[in-house]
């Protein structure tokens, strides 16, 4: 949960513009958006292989 407490003479505008940096960094809007519709699992291990591939890709390419 992002909380935000509004400091001294801070104006609304800013205090919208560091929510939303908050909320972008927390993960929340990344997890809305995926959650938006109903993924089967075997399209969320689908995904998560190829993560894992390009993962392994890039790691061989640079040589760790």
């Amino acid at each position: 949960m992002v909380k935000l407490v509004v400091r001294d003479r801070e104006t609304i505008q800013e205090a919208v513009r560091r929510f939303r940096k908050l909320v972008e960094r927390s993960g929340i809007k990344k997890e809305m958006r995926r959650r938006e519709y109903y993924e089967k699992p075997s399209e969320t291990d689908r995904r998560a292989r190829l993560r894992a591939e390009r993962r392994a890709r890039r790691t061989r390419l640079l040589g760790r």
